[in-house]
């Protein structure tokens, strides 16, 4: 398997099962519906398990374009490789997308609200605040970009380890974004990761849905720019103190 394909495959695994689990909980008639906020942050932390675990051994389990972008200004991933990863990542993310809608496509059709079916794909502010939404979304990557670069540092120092999320092992990472989502994702749904908001977004936008409302493309540039300052962030703090 090649760094891109990994990528590919483990970003298709994280938004299958992280959106699916949305599916569960939110859509008409399905096992889980209205089973809450835990079901949602605990789906999404082993969403993110079973990516880092396939992807680990190829592509250092990035799986987020936020995570690729400030590993590369903190020094520790080549600038040369960021589109590469980027591309497969917002690939897999529509595959996985797209995934979701067509197992849940009669429960799409069957819930009414056209909220709902959009939030099984993208996120959303509980209170529509810009500032304070870009905010919280670059504290939550802040958060989980600080604890990879020092994992990494601590145990992966040769030049040829592949850092990435897998530096902190699948089930360490899982637990850092099940603690983002239970004590910071509560104002927007914390994507902390712009191919889990945009790829299924636009999956959203091209799909049928009976009912379907908008895409709400007026917010979608927040979960791509808070994360990406937080990661920034991060990377050159982590930069000023080593």
């Amino acid at each position: 398997m090649t760094a891109f394909s990994a990528e590919l495959i483990g970003t298709f695994l994280l938004i299958l099962m992280g959106c699916g689990v949305n599916a569960n909980v939110v859509l008409e008639g399905t096992k889980g519906q209205n089973s809450g906020w835990i079901v949602i942050t605990t789906g999404w932390a082993l969403a993110v398990y079973v990516g880092v675990v396939v992807a680990t051994p190829y592509s250092g389990a990035h799986l987020n374009p936020a995570v690729t972008l400030g590993l590369a200004v903190a020094g520790e991933f080549s600038w040369q490789s960021v589109p590469n990863y980027v591309f497969a990542q917002f690939l897999g993310g529509m595959l996985g997308a797209f995934g979701v809608w067509l197992m849940h496509r009669d429960h799409f059709n069957h819930t009414k609200d056209p909220g709902m079916q959009l939030g099984v794909f993208s996120t959303s502010p509980a209170i529509s605040n810009p500032l304070l939404n870009i905010l919280g979304e670059l504290l939550g990557t802040f958060v989980l970009v600080f604890t990879v670069l020092y994992f990494s540092q601590a145990t992966l120092g040769n030049e040829e380890s592949v850092i990435g999320l897998g530096s902190l092992g699948a089930l360490p990472v899982a637990l850092v974004v099940w603690g983002i989502g239970l004590c910071l994702g509560g104002t927007t749904g914390y994507a902390i990761n712009p191919i889990r908001d945009f790829a299924p977004r636009v999956v959203h936008f091209l799909v049928p849905i009976r009912g379907k409302g908008s895409s709400n493309w007026g917010y979608s540039w927040i979960p791509i720019v808070g994360p990406i300052l937080g990661a920034s962030a991060a990377a050159l703090i982590y930069l000023g103190l080593s």
